[in-house]
């Protein structure tokens, strides 16, 4: 939200943006966005930040992670360097980063759609929303 308040600011102007936001149903104070402008990043926030940086230099270093490794071996790979993080920790970060180790096998596929199969109509074009009970029965074989 405040990414589109800072877009439009210069031509709206704060308040005005707040307040057609508010009669839109998304309550959003001028005061809660200039305090949110103004906060300091959470500690949460800054510890994220520095172990983004060492996760990202062990995941990558050519002869440790090697660009391969998973959470877990990316975590004692840290703990090995000192670094005290819990592996959950390292997950999370990793995920938002997009790192992920490499997977040993063949991925399982369980189903293979029959492409030449007749396939039903969609009586309902994909509109999944009743606006009573009992209006619309969907079911999925899968």
């Amino acid at each position: 939200m405040s990414a589109f308040i800072d877009d439009h600011k210069e031509v709206f102007g704060v308040e005005p943006i707040c307040r057609v936001l508010t009669e839109h149903g998304c309550k959003i104070a001028p005061s809660g966005y200039y305090a949110y402008k103004t906060r300091p990043s959470s500690a949460r926030a800054v510890r994220d930040a520095e172990l983004v940086v060492k996760i990202r230099q062990v995941f990558f270093d050519r002869t440790r992670g090697r660009g391969i490794s998973g959470s877990r071996k990316v975590w004692r790979l840290l703990k090995r360097d000192g670094v005290d993080v819990a592996r959950c920790t390292v997950e999370r970060l990793m995920r938002a980063e997009g790192l992920q180790g490499v997977r040993r096998g063949k991925t399982v596929v369980t189903t293979r759609a029959d492409e030449s199969a007749p396939r039903p109509s969609d009586l309902v074009d994909r509109c999944f929303a009743a606006s009573k009970p009992n209006e619309l029965w969907v079911v999925d074989f899968t």
